[in-house]
């Protein structure tokens, strides 16, 4: 049995680090949550991002479900909800999510404590005592069948398909067999591979789920005046070496394994534990991308890049994997696994154990690469107000 040991929650689910997140309900009160996260020192983490106070009911909806699902994560130990007080989302309504988790939790209102400077000073108070409360759960003996493990890829190349790719792919193989997790996302990533997608899809509702969503994100581009399948792949792509829309989603696919598609979830929408292979509906951004599979549970991300990235998570550990030798050499302190080494006859299921084998040591408590190096990015995705309506 594949063991870690981690910290088991009043809900049943089991963490890989033990947070007290402050989580902004708006952009209004996110440099303050940074402030107070930076005041309160080790083991708090602030989720700042960019959503306005009052934004339209579905953009407003979407924001809120990644909010509560980021402050139930199985990696928050307690949590600090901060909002001026003037917000649409309201803060003890993010709260109530965190309890009804089993998590400490408390809530702080700008105007109510008198402005900035108060806030600063009760919330680093807040977050003090949340930590002692985090810090009484015991680490203890947990199945791999408890993983989430998110996948992701960005500044991909011509070595992404062929190396970083696959050897991931290997590794949630490994995890799935074990009974756990595994998501991937990126919706406009799967044009030209959707079919393929479909197949391995185990029911017909979640055949139609998938081509729907495929067809619901390029009409959004349309609206937008993009032609997905025209503008794929991007002019960072190109450079990197990749050709064709069909040539790049393939390659993407290939992260998420070789078993079949369980299900198919929204936006920041829970997915399930001892799941399979499950896909989220997300944009082609990176960063809002990873943030939506933490709010749906991830407690760890895998994270491919050809040309180099530093994209890293304020709740989730992200293990950074690169196929290209040369971004290897050059960015070392910033990428985990080296995949590069299929290269040298290294088999891509030997590279998937190494992945799998980091995987576990750092659900058991081994720091990745960008959490060393404090790299902890944080975006929501926002339904833009032209196609807001579609899917409400």
């Amino acid at each position: 049995m594949d063991e870690f040991e981690g910290y088991r929650r009043p809900d049943g689910t089991v963490g890989v680090r033990n947070h007290v997140a402050v989580i902004p309900v708006s952009v209004t009160a996110s440099s303050l949550a940074e402030r107070i996260a930076a005041d309160a020192g080790d083991g708090v983490v602030a989720t700042p991002h960019s959503m306005g106070a009052n934004q339209p009911t579905p953009a407003r909806e979407q924001t809120r479900r990644v909010l509560r699902g980021v402050g139930r994560n199985p990696n928050v130990g307690a949590a600090l909800v901060v909002a001026l007080g003037t917000e649409a989302i309201d803060a003890d309504d993010v709260a109530d999510a965190v309890a009804d988790a089993g998590r400490p939790v408390e809530t702080l209102r700008i105007r109510e404590v008198g402005g900035t400077a108060a806030a600063i000073e009760r919330g680093a108070d807040l977050a003090d005592s949340l930590r002692a409360d985090a810090d009484d759960v015991r680490r203890e003996s947990a199945d791999a069948a408890e993983l989430i493990f998110g996948v992701e890829c960005g500044g991909s190349d011509a070595t992404s398909g062929i190396a970083a790719n696959p050897a991931v792919g290997a590794a949630c193989d490994r995890l799935v067999e074990a009974g756990g997790t595994v998501s991937f996302s990126e919706t406009p990533e799967f044009i030209g591979a959707e079919h393929i997608l479909a197949e391995r899809c185990v029911d017909e509702e979640t055949r139609e789920r998938l081509l729907d969503r495929v067809d619901a994100r390029e009409d959004m581009a349309r609206q937008m005046g993009v032609d997905l399948r025209g503008a794929q792949p991007t002019p960072g792509n190109q450079e990197g070496g990749l050709t064709t829309i069909e040539e790049k989603s393939l390659g993407a696919i290939a992260k998420g394994g070789t078993t079949p598609v369980e299900g198919m979830v929204d936006y920041a929408e829970p997915l399930p534990r001892g799941g399979g292979l499950v896909l989220m509906d997300t944009p082609g951004y990176d960063v809002e991308s990873v943030v939506g599979k933490v709010a749906g549970g991830a407690q760890i991300v895998a994270f491919t890049t050809g040309r180099g990235s530093t994209t890293g998570n304020p709740v989730a550990p992200v293990i950074k994997v690169t196929g290209n030798p040369k971004t290897w050499d050059r960015m070392a302190n910033n990428i985990d696994v080296n995949a590069s080494t299929v290269m040298e006859g290294e088999s891509l299921s030997a590279i998937g154990e190494r992945i799998y084998g980091t995987l576990l040591a750092v659900a058991d408590g081994q720091r990745t690469e960008a959490e060393r190096r404090g790299l902890t990015e944080f975006a929501i995705n926002e339904i833009q107000p032209r196609t807001g309506g579609e899917r409400a």
